[in-house]
């Protein structure tokens, strides 16, 4: 195997350890690996433990003490901002052990995303990256093993530009013992508490990602859906779910009927602990573009005291099944609050009913079991039955955004660009609550960022005020602002050095006369082809204080920050101040001026086309069922004289309800066939084909075959009976052979040719139909002949069940 081929651990394994020398092939190094012992070469770096090596860190959802034998916990190995890994690997030993047997690991790893993830080729209970590239987090699910293991010692390794060794202790070690059965009840460790200060408020957005393309095995193509999200903000003292415990009976009926009714009743009983309650609407079908139909999302906000984020949505039609985050922590241990989280989810079960597949019955489970994670060997009739027991494919994918930050905040570490943008971001509504008393100009286009560089600055928009029919009413802002950046300063463009902004200038260095001041800055993101950054981190300028600095001078401070500028559009004015530190030994009057002006430009100001009515609700669907369109409206309220308006009334968009029934549509029957039997008792057959199946509820198909009894003479029965038999049908065919000569004699012009074949039968089984025609062989061109037609004969054959 070629060594771009190999996974990056085992590659860098061979540039960490001099046994593997120069020459060595791939082939070599792997008999060696092979020949050391099971997994002991990927551990031979313990003892070259890095110290103090934070900025990584290896995570048991929940940081439990104590692990329930046979339960699953989720795992995060993460990197903080700014920094990242490009490989890793993951492994779990019993305490004492060395891992160089098979014996000496503990529990077993399932993978969550194979684009991240896969077991390590010359270690398979260990994990590793899939492809080696920039990341800050990865998951995996780990089972704890059976009772009488002891402790477990979960230990990862990191691969930036080198190898961050396996730890004994420290940030990528993570110790865990087995609980007692005496301690059965007794809850994992408690979450730390929140030192953060003031609130901040996040947007929830839900992608589901299940459907027929991704997850085809039982499809339900008719009823699939994803029920209305609920949820909540809340303390440490209260959990909604967790893997591990029981469903409450709130959880029970999101689980199994979709229903949020009880959750929330139980959510607000809560209140103490409760900060916001999340809600979201249910999406019909489960999956659709987002230009058809928004993904479904919810703002919360939360605070030192309740700074955990639950929620939960049923995956329908299922017996119990669900996805969601169980007290996702948005509390940093640096005292802040995480900016953003990016999570994708597998569907777990609820213990309450048994059903294996999406349709089953109601099966109640008895006793209630265990909230559980689903896996691919859970039994031969789920849908994401793997008997390889590979990974469980992901059906949704969850983004937790900040979008503001109130109060004063306390954060340990300083804010960074990503912060700020985060904190200016405007809140998006989702409705225009413009009073219908104040008439508005459209909003103007957006000015020039107000900086050139990657500090942070602003951009403005404006609206001009044109009527306010009711003077009691408040009308709002006629500005809006939104971040910006200078160009090249997105943290999109990897093969850039991103900087974090300048920090305030540092005093004066002299209270009288010429001196100097300085400003830092720190590097954010270092380029991906490894190369250093030549972007200077360090800014020094002149500043003056006191000009003179004679007895008869006063002495004053440093101008402050600019004011705003005083007009919204076109050209201001802005001011600056600074204050008297000290008045003129000599008793003189002080002459230094203590306020500063300048203009100042605004964007420019437009003058107003027409004004409009806000926008109506939007009309119901104009479908049932199925694929429609749906419109809203606006209204012209400008006077005649402001002049033409070219802006939209009307505007239209699809909208998507659930299938239209398709109802089973059928062919005519045939013509009877020809009795089955030349004399006696016999039966006919006729048949129909299906032209639609039905779908999505629609009726089903009714019978395509039917048969009825047919007589013919009775069957003769002696010894002269075939003698007889013969001289009847060479008296008939002499009869027929008589009419055909009459017919030609009458009809001189109308012949026709023999019978053809029968056709193939049109079905191989269930009844289907062959077909043969007589043509005419001379036709007359006079049109009292019409009894000169072509004929044609129909007759069943495979009539046998399918």
């Amino acid at each position: 195997m070629g060594a771009h081929l190999q996974p990056l651990a085992l590659r860098l394994l061979a540039l960490t350890f001099p046994l593997v020398a120069k020459g060595f092939s791939d082939e070599t190094l792997e008999k060696t690996v092979k020949s050391e012992g099971y997994c002991s070469r990927i551990l031979r770096a313990q003892g070259t433990r890095r110290e103090g090596y934070n900025e990584f860190s290896l995570r048991v959802e929940g940081d439990p003490e104590f692990y329930k034998p046979g339960n699953s916990y989720r795992v995060t190995l993460s990197a903080a901002t700014p920094a990242y890994f490009r490989g890793f690997t993951l492994i779990a030993l019993k305490e004492g052990k060395e891992g160089d047997k098979e014996e000496d690991h503990a529990g077993t790893f399932q993978i969550i995303d194979e684009e991240e993830t896969q077991f390590m080729s010359n270690c398979p209970v260990a994990v590793t990256e899939s492809t080696p590239r920039r990341r800050t987090r990865i998951q995996v699910f780990w089972t704890a093993p059976p009772a009488g293991t002891g402790c477990v010692i979960l230990k990862a390794s990191i691969v930036q530009k080198r190898i961050i060794y396996f730890q004994d202790e420290g940030s990528l070690t993570k110790k865990i013992c087995e609980q007692d059965s005496a301690s059965e009840g007794v809850t994992d460790k408690p979450i730390l508490d929140c030192c953060a200060c003031g609130t901040a408020k996040y947007r929830l957005t839900f992608y589901g990602n299940w459907s027929e393309k991704t997850h085809p095995k039982d499809f339900p193509r008719r009823t699939n859906h994803w029920s209305a999200i609920i949820g909540s903000s809340h303390s440490k003292n209260y959990i909604l779910w967790e893997y591990g415990g029981y469903a409450s009976e709130g959880v029970k009926q999101v689980a199994e009927l979709g229903s949020p009714v009880k959750m929330e009743e139980e959510i607000r009983q809560q209140s103490d602990e409760v900060l916001t309650v999340i809600k979201a609407k249910a999406q019909w079908p489960a999956w659709q573009p987002l230009n058809v139909r928004a993904a479904p999302s919810a703002e919360f906000s939360v605070d030192r005291h309740r700074h955990l984020m639950s929620f939960l949505t049923m995956l329908g039609p299922s017996p119990d099944w669900n996805v969601g985050l169980s007290a996702e922590d948005l509390c940093t241990k640096d005292c802040g609050w995480v900016q953003r989280v990016v999570q994708d989810l597998i569907p777990w079960d609820a213990g309450t009913d048994s059903g294996v597949s999406y349709e089953s019955p109601n099966k109640p489970t008895v006793p209630q079991e265990k909230i559980r994670p689903l896996t691919s060997l859970d039994h031969p009739q789920s849908p994401f039955y793997d008997p390889e027991g590979g990974s469980i494919k992901l059906v949704a994918r969850v983004v937790i955004e900040r979008i503001a930050r109130k109060g004063e905040q306390c954060n340990i570490v300083p804010d960074n660009i990503d912060d700020i943008v985060a904190d200016l971001a405007p809140e998006e509504k989702e409705e225009d609550d413009t009073p219908e008393t104040c008439i508005y100009s459209n909003w103007s286009p957006w000015s020039a960022c107000s900086s050139s560089t990657c500090e942070k600055g602003k951009r403005m928009r404006q609206r001009m005020l044109k009527a306010q029919l009711d003077l009691s009413v408040p009308c709002p802002d006629t500005q809006d602002f939104q971040p910006c950046m200078g160009p090249g300063c997105s943290d999109e463009d990897g093969s850039t050095c991103m900087m974090s902004d300048w920090i305030t200038w540092s005093p004066c260095s002299v209270s009288c006369g010429m001196g100097t001041r300085s400003r830092e800055r720190y590097v954010k993101q270092f380029p991906e082809d490894g190369s250093m950054c030549k972007v200077p981190t360090e800014e020094t300028e002149k500043c003056i204080v006191n000009e003179e600095c004679s007895p008869s001078s006063c002495l004053v401070t440093e101008w402050g920050e600019w004011d705003e500028c005083s007009a919204s559009c076109g050209t201001g004015m802005r001011r600056r101040h600074r204050m008297i530190k000290m008045t003129p030994a000599d008793g003189s009057m002080c002459k230094a001026e203590t306020t500063e002006a300048e203009k100042c430009m605004m964007p420019e100001c437009h003058t107003i086309p027409c004004l409009l009515s806000p926008w109506s609700e939007w009309s119901d669907c104009s479908v049932t069922c199925g694929k429609g369109m749906r419109t809203r409206q606006r209204m012209l309220k400008s006077a005649a004289e402001l002049g033409d308006c070219n802006e939209e009334l009307e505007q239209a968009e699809k909208c998507m309800l659930p299938e239209c029934p398709i109802n089973c549509e059928l062919t005519e029957w045939s013509q009877w066939s020809e009795c089955n039997t030349s004399c006696g008792k016999g039966h006919m057959i006729r048949t129909r084909m299906i032209k639609i199946e039905p779908q999505f509820g629609g009726t089903v198909c009714p019978e395509t075959v039917q048969r009825t009894k047919c007589r013919v003479r009775k069957c003769l029965r002696g010894p002269g009976m075939e003698k007889r038999r013969w001289k009847e049908a060479r008296e008939k065919r002499r009869s027929e052979q008589a009419k055909k000569t009459i017919d030609s004699e009458q009809y001189p012009v109308c012949r026709l040719k023999p019978w053809t074949a029968w056709t193939e039968c049109s079905t191989l089984c269930g009844g289907g139909i062959q077909e043969r025609y007589m043509m005419v062989k001379k036709r007359s061109k006079s049109t009292q002949f019409t009894s000169c037609k072509d004929k044609k004969e129909l007759r069943a054959c495979n009539v046998h069940p399918c």
